[in-house]
């Protein structure tokens, strides 16, 4: 499964330059957004592991459910550009498979999507 994952790392990581730009700012993005969402009461489905490739699906899925709260309108501008990553990113991904989850609150997703977006620049840089 790393394997593929890296794979598809690799593949995203084509136009090495503006992609690490961009995940650079979906960092700092999310940081914000992590030092904002304590009074947020929400349980999202979080991937058990980040090196899953079958996880992609189930964190988009998770970023969709927090676009959609009101209290999370004034980071648009986050879920635009990971919204534009989606097609790089499930474009290559060869089947469906099992994603093992648990519900988990914002945080918790948060850290799930930055340790995946961290993958993402190591995969870009090389």
């Amino acid at each position: 499964m790393r394997t593929h994952l890296y794979l598809l790392l690799l593949a995203a990581g084509a136009s090495a330059t503006p992609l690490q730009s961009n995940l650079a700012e979906l960092q700092t993005w999310l940081q914000e957004i992590y030092q904002s969402v304590d009074m947020l009461n929400l349980r999202i489905e979080t991937p058990v592991s980040s090196d899953d490739e079958s996880c992609i699906k189930t964190l988009f899925e998770g970023t969709e459910l927090l676009k959609n709260n009101p209290k999370m309108k004034r980071f648009s501008i986050f879920f635009q550009s990971f919204d534009k990553l989606r097609p790089s990113l499930t474009a290559n991904l060869a089947r469906e498979g099992k994603c093992d989850t648990e519900r988990k609150n914002v945080k918790r997703f948060i850290e799930k999507l930055r340790t995946f977006l961290r993958k993402l620049s190591r995969g870009a840089k090389e």
